[in-house]
């Protein structure tokens, strides 16, 4: 059963925007609102008035003064006086979080136009500050000080996954797994070659990825520089509509959506397991009434290289503890049964926590209706999203196909 079966009613993504990537110090976060605000209403086909509500994702956390932004997209047109605008904040996961609360609006009838905005402006902020308000995020070290911040949680995922599985590919024991990672980091940074958003735009090489080195220095053991995504400036912007508004591209159906949060302490979680991720999963392929041997590729939350590795495993593509043979058997790969992050994934493309998730989102749709560019894939017809806040904490699946 899909979305409209369930429903009796279409949510379509109508229009888009999307900003680079990357240390934009020219740009403040209302500019960048109101740069992708413009661009989705504008590609939408539709006037400022027309909309009936907007939900802006942004995490800040305290990395900058401004904690209300609810309103600055009104900034796009005087037309959006007195529109309802809401900022919604579940830590990364927040651009798809405000996504699916635009979804909601229109499911219960509230809305039929509404507008979705990820943004956050983080390079200004110094590390300590950045890193403090990520910890934000962390049950057991919120407010504590931490030299290796984030990036020591997700390091602590991959001892515990090393330590059950070994590389990943279903020989416990080989002490791989830093090569595993490496290869997807490589594989990231290649497709984020061909991304005009993305923040980095090399191909590094898979020799360059699983080498500790002074260019490639270990940030928290087994996670290298290579592992991690990068801090980042950006936002993205997606009209959603009950019908299709004329826009200048064709409309992209949302078939399915899932949520799941898992119990905030560490305690109370298998550290490698990520089980809410995967009832996630579950819960959006159920809904979009197909499996994964439908989707003809992925976008996913690899804030670090074991996330994505560990993704492979929740959405079912491998069994538990195998999930480098999605590497190994090509899978993952941009010519691959199931290419994931063609984007470059957060890896490449950066991760401005608040926009990644709609950013995602946009992606999938440009290229669903064949308006990738470099990225795009030739023919595809269906995609999942997926779109992580905390060490899978709060997580969201969204199944979109072309129309």
């Amino acid at each position: 059963m899909s979305l409209r079966e369930q429903f009796g009613k279409d949510v379509l993504l109508t229009g888009w925007g999307h900003s680079r990537f990357g240390k934009l110090t020219d740009e403040t976060l209302e500019s960048l609102i109101v740069q992708v605000a413009t661009e989705a209403i504008g590609n939408a086909g539709i006037e400022p008035g027309q909309l009936d509500e907007i939900y802006l994702g942004q995490f800040n956390s305290g990395m900058m003064p401004l904690a209300f932004p609810s309103s600055l997209a009104l900034q796009v047109s005087g037309q959006l006086a007195n529109v309802p605008s809401t900022r919604v904040e579940n830590a990364c996961a927040s651009g798809s979080a405000a996504f699916q609360q635009g979804t909601k609006s229109l499911l219960a009838g509230t809305a039929k136009t509404v507008l979705v905005i990820g943004a956050e402006k983080m390079t200004h902020a110094g590390a300590d500050v950045v890193g403090a308000a990520l910890l934000g995020a962390d049950y057991d070290m919120a407010g504590k000080s931490s030299t290796t911040g984030f990036t020591g949680l997700f390091a602590e995922v991959a001892k515990h996954y090393e330590k059950r599985y070994g590389d990943g590919s279903g020989h416990p024991g080989s002490g791989k797994l830093g090569d595993v990672l490496g290869t997807i980091a490589a594989k990231n940074h290649r497709n984020g070659v061909d991304n005009p958003y993305a923040q980095l735009r090399k191909d590094l090489g898979e020799e360059f990825c699983r080498t500790v080195s002074d260019k490639n220095p270990m940030v928290a053991d087994p996670l290298r520089r290579t592992d991690c995504s990068p801090v980042s400036d950006g936002a993205a912007a997606v009209v959603l509509s009950l019908a299709p508004t004329g826009g200048a591209t064709a409309p992209v159906r949302l078939a399915g959506f899932g949520h799941a949060n898992d119990f905030f302490p560490a305690e109370r979680r298998d550290p490698t397991a990520f089980a809410a991720t995967r009832a996630s999963w579950q819960r959006a392929l159920a809904m979009a009434g197909v499996g994964l041997e439908d989707l003809d590729f992925a976008e996913v939350h690899d804030c670090f290289t074991i996330a994505e590795l560990l993704m492979y495993e929740a959405m079912g593509l491998t069994d538990p503890g195998q999930g480098a043979r999605a590497l190994q058997e090509g899978w993952v790969f941009k010519d691959g049964k199931l290419p994931v992050n063609v984007s470059g994934g957060l890896k490449a493309k950066g991760h401005p926590v608040g926009a990644t998730g709609v950013s995602q989102h946009v992606i999938a749709a440009m290229q669903l209706s064949g308006t990738a560019g470099d990225m795009q894939l030739g023919t595809a017809r269906r995609a999942a999203v997926q779109n992580m806040g905390g060490v899978g904490i709060a997580n969201y699946v969204s199944v979109l196909e072309a129309l």
